[in-house]
């Protein structure tokens, strides 16, 4: 979906009739994936069964044309369909060939099954999420499945910059394991100090403090107090000027040593106030913070709206849907407001096999009726 925002025509391979599993992922709006609609807009599908000898050579004449293959089977698969990279590479020397997987292609587990949870959970995220005395947490948006598709892209990117250079394709490998490790740089360096694995600390952070979430009176409020200066302009804020003489606060590595003699101070003085209040001083004093919003708070967000981050698309089926827009900006890719509504199964068939295939109107008919498309 990036990458078709920033300009890549992006063509959907899909079973058919049956068609991408996300297309019956919740939540739905009039029986319809508002998930899949989501991040599928704009791309374009073709209905191909590769399992049919004539769907795979039908790939090969894609892979011919194409710039990438972006591919997220379990390992083992496309080798068994053979469409495997060096396959791909005999007809298109100059593919990008990327491989999406729960562990990558190499290891002891590369061909085990994979999901979202369970990659935060054998990453050690889950180990870190949440609060001491509750159970392992799961990060509120899937994590896993995300960075994994981030990382994809920059490989892909990397790939094709190194080929423009070279002249040469190359296979890009990335697993949502080694993308959750990658995450985690600082609780990785953090054991290798401490000797110890972080443990969960709720709303704050593991080495900077006051730097958390904290209860006003009528709300919640995320306060970060990231180096002396502020520490000394949040101190004179709340009236507290007396801690700025406390040794045991000095530093951003004394006030984390002493966080449970310090925290609770403030803790009692914000909760006397209602947010309003609060946001008023700190804008003031210019001290970074922001309340908890809500989604729907996120969505009205005057900040989000002039960036142009949620969008809308119109489908037949649902209607107008909203949607978060391109993070990416770039003076080149105009801001628009409106999305393509992502495609049905098979909806371009006849544009790729006809135009871009040459196969013609009688022989796309004969497909259909095989199965294979």
């Amino acid at each position: 979906m990036l990458m078709q925002e920033l300009g890549a025509e992006v063509i959907k391979v899909e079973m058919p009739l049956r068609g991408d599993d996300a297309r019956y992922f919740g939540p739905f709006k009039n029986g319809k994936s508002a998930y899949f609609m989501s991040v599928n807009r704009g791309k374009k599908s073709i209905s191909l069964n590769l399992k049919s000898p004539k769907g795979k050579a039908i790939l090969l004449k894609l892979a011919e044309k194409a710039d990438v293959i972006t591919e997220n089977f379990r390992p083992g698969t496309m080798e068994k369909l053979g469409l495997s990279y060096d396959e791909i590479k005999k007809v298109n020397p100059q593919i990008i060939y990327a491989s999406t997987s729960g562990f990558g292609q190499t290891g002891p587990d590369s061909k085990k099954p994979a999901y979202d949870m369970l990659v935060q959970a054998m990453s050690g995220m889950m180990s870190i999420t949440g609060w001491q005395d509750k159970p392992p947490t799961r990060v509120g948006v899937s994590i896993g499945d995300l960075g994994a598709g981030l990382y994809t892209i920059i490989g892909i990117i990397s790939a094709l910059y190194s080929r423009a250079i070279t002249g040469k394709g190359q296979r890009v490998d990335v697993a949502m394991l080694d993308c959750q490790l990658s995450l985690l740089e600082n609780a990785i360096v953090r054991h290798d100090v401490n000797g110890e694995s972080p443990k969960p600390g709720g709303n704050q952070h593991p080495t900077i403090t006051p730097f958390q979430v904290f209860r006003t009176k009528d709300s919640y409020m995320a306060i970060s107090v990231g180096n002396n200066a502020m520490w000394q302009n949040f101190c004179k804020l709340l009236k507290r000027e007396d801690l700025l003489e406390n040794p045991d606060f000095a530093d951003n590595m004394k006030r984390t040593e002493n966080r449970d003699k310090l925290l609770p101070q403030f803790e009692e003085i914000l909760e006397k106030q209602n947010l309003a209040y609060w946001e008023k001083l700190f804008d003031q004093a210019k001290l970074p913070y922001s309340p908890v919003n809500s989604i729907g708070e996120a969505m009205q967000h005057p900040q989000v709206a002039a960036r142009n981050m949620i969008v809308e698309t119109t489908d037949s089926i649902t209607g107008k849907m909203k949607m978060a827009g391109n993070p990416i900006k770039m003076t080149n890719i105009p801001e628009e407001k409106t999305r393509v509504a992502p495609p049905e199964i098979g909806q371009h068939n006849k544009e790729i096999y006809g135009t871009v295939l040459g196969f013609s109107e009688s022989e796309i008919k004969a497909l259909e009726a095989e199965g294979v498309i």
